[in-house]
């Protein structure tokens, strides 16, 4: 798999917005639309639920919108800070360690790296997520059991979107998709995702060969 692709990958599992080149626009971008007096007093039960969220362990499914990409993996968050990412099919991984996301292609032993904070993964990982400020929530849809949250970077809304999508009953988070600035979007399917389940902090440090970092 291309670095490309990893990095379209991690736009989806990780949920995850790398900068990107500025698509071309036509005048002044528009506003988002405003929510609703109902959707704005939603947000709040939204961001107590994420927050409640300190880790995440899951099986996944990875599917683009032109059918061309599948792939499957382990998606794993500790908050504050900490993700991992494993591709089953080809030992590709990201980890996410607090400062910095990697990268890393097997195939071709390659890594590169972003700061957390220029990208999307610092609003999942960070200790208090906030659905206002750096971020807006530009759309809130409800359909049979299903309440979908949209956000965009507040200061880039060009840059692409964030759709969040929860299960009613039981309120939880099932699914999210990307939309880039390209508009391609990229959609995960958690499987049997366990919250709060304890996970061992050294596999949260980038090693070229993925093992997890050796104890002092």
């Amino acid at each position: 798999m291309s670095m490309r692709k990893i990095i379209l990958g991690l736009l989806a599992a990780a949920a995850l917005s790398l900068p990107a080149a500025a698509a071309p626009t036509k005048g002044k971008a528009q506003p988002p639309p405003a929510l609703s007096a109902e959707e704005q007093a939603r947000l709040p039960a939204v961001e107590a639920y994420l927050n409640d969220i300190r880790s995440l362990k899951s099986q996944f499914i990875q599917s683009s919108d032109d059918g061309a990409a599948m792939a499957t993996g382990t998606f794993q968050l500790l908050r504050p800070g900490r993700m991992r990412i494993d591709y089953n099919e080809n030992g590709n991984y990201i980890v996410a360690d607090g400062r910095f996301v990697y990268f890393w292609d097997a195939e071709v032993k390659e890594q590169q790296n972003a700061p957390i904070g220029s990208t999307l993964a610092d609003f999942l990982l960070r200790d208090n997520i906030r659905l206002s400020g750096d971020v807006t929530v530009t759309r809130m849809g409800q359909d049979d059991g299903v309440l979908e949250v949209t956000l965009v970077q507040t200061k880039e809304p060009g840059q692409g979107s964030l759709t969040l999508v929860f299960e009613e009953k039981p309120f939880g988070l099932r699914k999210w998709r990307v939309l880039d600035a390209q508009d391609r979007t990229t959609e995960v399917a958690l499987q049997n995702p366990q919250f709060g389940v304890s996970l061992d902090k050294d596999q949260f440090y980038f090693r070229e060969s993925g093992r997890r970092r050796e104890r002092d």
